[in-house]
């Protein structure tokens, strides 16, 4: 799936994948895919920024660490990235249900 199929999406994606624990940018990006089935394989150059997005907000942490001899930047939630991924997630719910009740062969769609 592309980044572009995901937009409006990642930040709670981003989120829900902070939500289990505090992960580097290469960590989020494999969480992601792993956490999909590969469904999202995601570029760095996608990624990266939406973290930088999500920190500038308030809604992420990172802190530098240099545990391997190579700097890494580790993300967290803050308290409002958990109130926010909370929205994300009753916001996907109503969406998801909504487009379920359209495109669900089982349920005729409503005519005119």
């Amino acid at each position: 799936m592309t980044a572009e199929a995901l937009k409006g999406h990642l930040d709670g994606l981003i989120l829900a994948v902070l939500a289990a624990q505090p992960l580097h940018g290469y960590g989020v990006i494999e969480s992601l895919r792993t956490g999909t089935d590969g469904k999202f394989d995601l570029p760095k150059g996608t990624v990266y920024p939406a973290l930088h997005r999500l920190e500038r907000a308030g809604l992420v942490d990172g802190t530098w660490s240099d545990e391997t001899g190579r700097r890494r930047r580790t993300y967290s939630l803050t308290a409002a990235g958990k109130r926010r991924l909370g929205v994300e997630r009753s916001s996907w719910r109503e969406f998801s249900a909504a487009v379920g009740a359209l495109l669900d062969e089982k349920k005729p769609c409503p005519t005119t």
